[in-house]
C-alpha cells in the first residue's frame, strides 16, 4: 500500500526550505524548518531522548505528520523507515539505509520506496572535501545530492556557521515526480547524525 498524495497547498510544495538545530536542548533534541522567505517555522521535528533506536516525529501545527524510526540499535550502517501518521494505521513512505563502511570515507545512503525496493541513492557531493571534514577539519560544510535513479531530486547544502547547524533544502523536481516527506526525512537524519558526530 502506497501512502496517500501531499495535501494542496502543503509547505511540501515549496522548492525550498531550511533547517536549524536547536542548541543546548538537554535531552533527545528539536529541528525547525523553515520557509526562507518568509522565515515562517512550518515543520518541527523532535528527536526522542534516552532512546536506543533512534525515533524522530515530525509534525506541522502541532500534528505528527512523519515518523523516522531506525530498525537498528545507533548503527553507522542502519535502516531508517519513514512513516505517514495522518493514516491509521500508518503507513511507510520509504526507508533510508546508510551503508555501512563506505560512509567512513564519504556519506552514502540508500534509497528505498515503500515496498523496500532501491530506486534512489544519497551522497556527500564531494569526495575530496568529505576526505578534509573527516580527516582535517569538522567547519567544512557538508554538501548531500539525492538521486531517483539518475535524476537528482533533492540538494542538501550546510551553510557555514561554527555556532548553529543550518541545512538548505532545495526540492529539484515537482512533488508528483517525488515524494518530497521522504526528502524531508532525509534532511531531518543528516542533521541528526551530524549532531551525533560533532558533539
Amino acid at each position: 500500500m502506497n501512502a496517500p498524495p501531499i495535501p494542496h497547498s502543503h509547505p511540501l510544495d515549496l522548492n525550498r526550505l531550511y533547517l536549524k538545530r536547536k542548541l543546548l536542548k538537554l535531552v533527545g533534541a528539536q529541528y525547525h524548518i523553515h520557509e526562507p522567505g518568509s522565515g515562517q517555522e512550518v515543520f518541527l521535528a523532535n528527536k526522542k531522548g534516552l532512546k536506543l533506536k533512534e525515533d524522530i516525529r515530525i509534525s506541522r501545527n502541532g500534528i505528527e505528520e512523519i515518523h523516522i524510526l531506525a530498525r537498528q540499535i545507533m548503527d553507522f550502517k542502519a535502516s531508517y523507515d519513514v512513516f505517514d501518521l495522518s493514516t491509521t494505521p500508518s503507513v511507510r513512505i520509504g526507508v533510508l539505509k546508510r551503508k555501512g563502511w563506505a560512509s567512513i570515507v564519504r556519506d552514502e545512503w540508500v534509497v528505498y520506496d515503500a515496498n523496500e525496493v532501491a530506486v534512489g541513492s544519497m551522497l556527500e557531493d564531494s569526495m575530496l572535501l568529505a576526505l578534509v571534514r573527516r580527516f582535517l577539519t569538522a567547519l567544512v560544510p557538508q554538501n548531500y545530492d539525492m538521486f531517483i535513479g539518475s535524476t537528482k531530486v533533492v540538494d542538501f547544502k550546510q551553510n557555514f556557521n561554527p555556532f548553529t547547524y543550518h541545512l538548505n533544502i532545495d526540492f529539484l523536481v515537482p512533488s508528483a515526480q517525488f515524494d518530497r516527506r521522504l526528502g524531508l526525512a532525509a534532511a531531518v537524519l543528516l542533521a541528526s547524525i551530524e549532531g551525533r558526530q560533532s558533539g
